[in-house]
Parts: structure tokens; sequence; C-alpha cells
């Protein structure tokens, strides 16, 4: 039985001149983004909330430029990784199907856990395991340094999917400690609400796609959806915000569960079929 969750309508002609001051801004952006820390800042928003967007114009994400813009978001998340974490004075990074030399930067403020895990989703949407494997081995010590208060949860998350990725034995571990540390009665710097409605609902969908149990999956994905509408639609401010707009999270665990053969029996904007689907494989050298 397929579950449908439907999103509010957003106003699409507003979206469409928005759309367009903010690709004139990544682009700027991405002129920089090879020396500037502020550049690459600026890029890692920018580029996720174009993707997002797009989703609102395109619910589908079945056009050239929507995937193109997930692409990009992919690109630039793990650019910055790549340069945060090399021990080479640059490092040759792919965006937007040029090849620029990223200076290193070692820790930064916006090379932290929260932008680690965006990085690490947007690789699993794109099915681009050259950078899951790099960000793989991004050093947890690296994170931490990057400063931010975050709830330690986060931290056994990351280990969770790095975990994971390099097929270790102890991912069960890191997992039950992720689990655990995303109780909503355990935050501290996120809401309790957040926490139980965005964040923990991932770890707990994860946990069902490594017992491959397909029926679970599902449910824990309908209620995935449903809790993400539940937080992004609680008030007026939310509902206006672009950052509700795709279910990334959820998306990027729904795609390993496809890859492996686990039957999807969710349909949502939220999550946008022809990137579950990854309609566009092949397409393009990313």
């Amino acid at each position: 039985m397929v579950t449908s969750v439907p999103r509010p309508e957003y106003p699409v002609a507003a979206m469409s001149a928005v759309v367009d001051v903010m690709e004139g801004s990544l682009n700027d952006s991405l002129k920089a983004i090879e020396t500037s820390d502020k550049a690459r800042a600026s890029a890692l928003r920018t580029s996720l909330n174009v993707a997002r967007i797009r989703c609102i114009l395109d619910p589908k994400a079945v056009k050239l430029e929507t995937w193109e813009s997930w692409l990009l978001a992919m690109q630039v998340h793990s650019a910055v990784f790549a340069a945060a974490s090399t021990d080479d004075e640059s490092v040759t990074c792919r965006i937007r199907q040029e090849d620029r030399q990223l200076a290193a930067t070692g820790a930064q403020f916006h090379v932290n856990a929260g932008t680690w895990i965006s990085a690490f989703y947007l690789a699993v949407i794109c099915r681009e395991t050259a950078r899951l494997d790099m960000l793989a081995r991004v050093p947890v010590s690296l994170l931490r340094e990057c400063g931010g208060e975050m709830d330690e949860y986060i931290y056994a998350w990351v280990e969770t999917l790095q975990s994971f990725w390099l097929r270790s034995e102890d991912v069960s571990n890191h997992l039950v400690r992720a689990v655990d540390l995303s109780a909503p009665e355990a935050a501290r710097v996120v809401d309790a609400e957040k926490m139980g409605k965005l964040l923990y609902p991932p770890i707990m969908l994860f946990y069902r796609y490594l017992r491959r149990d397909t029926e679970g999956f599902n449910a824990a994905l309908a209620d995935a959806l449903r809790w993400h509408k539940e937080y992004w639609t609680a008030d007026a401010d939310r509902l206006e915000s672009i950052e509700g707009a795709v279910s990334v999270a959820p998306l990027a665990i729904a795609c390993l569960a496809r890859a492996e053969g686990i039957q999807i029996e969710a349909e949502s904007p939220y999550l946008p079929e022809a990137l579950l689907e990854f309609s566009w494989r092949g397409e393009f050298d990313a």
C-alpha cells in the first residue's frame, strides 16, 4: 500500500523570481570558491537552497536544471571537506563541470558535523561513491574542531554513516549510541521538537534499512515524511521556509534502500521521484 504525503503549495511565481537571484549569488560565490572561506560558506548555503527551490518548481525533479542543481550542491558540499581534510596545499575538485583548485583550509566553522551530514546525504542522492569514500575518511576530530555547539548525537551519527560506508564491524555500536543520544529528551542544543520530528527519524529509518525490513522501513519512511510536514507547517514562518521543500535526510536513506531493491511505498513532493529513482544516471561527469 502506497502512502501519499502531500506538500502545501508554495507561491511558484515568487519562487521563480527568487531562484534567479539566488543563482546569481551562487555564481558569484563559485568565482571565489578556490581561495575564499566566505565564498565557500555562502556556496554551501545557497547551492542547497537553489536545489530545494528547483523542486518547488519541479516537484518530481524531472527537469535537467533541477538535477544540475542537486549535482552542484553535492559537488560544493564535498569540495569543502576535501579541502579541509587534505594534507596538500590544495585539492582538485570538480564543480559545475570544471576542475577547481581549492586551497586547503583545515578546520573551519562551516566544515562542521552538520554540514558533513548534508554532504553525505547529497552524495548518496547523487550516487557519488568516490565522494562518499572521501567523506567517510574525514576525521570526526576535525569536525569537532570546527566550532559551534552541537548535540553529541550528531558525532555518533557521523561515525555510524562512516562505519557503514567503510563496511566496518562497529557500525551497530555507533548506531545504538546515535539512537540513544538522539532521543528528544536528550536534546540540549536543538529543541525537542526538531530532534523528534527531523533529526531522530532518519536514524531509525537507517536502522530499518540495515535490517532489510521492508515493511518496517516503509512505515518509518511514512512517519518521517509526516513528521517533516508537521514540523515545516507548524507556523507561518516555517510554512514559507524553503528548507522544508524536500525531506533531504529520508530521501537519502530511501535512495540507499532503493539501491538494495527495497520497494519504496511512499509518494510525496518531499521525496522527488526522479532523485529517488536516479533518473539522470550517466548524464553528467560529476
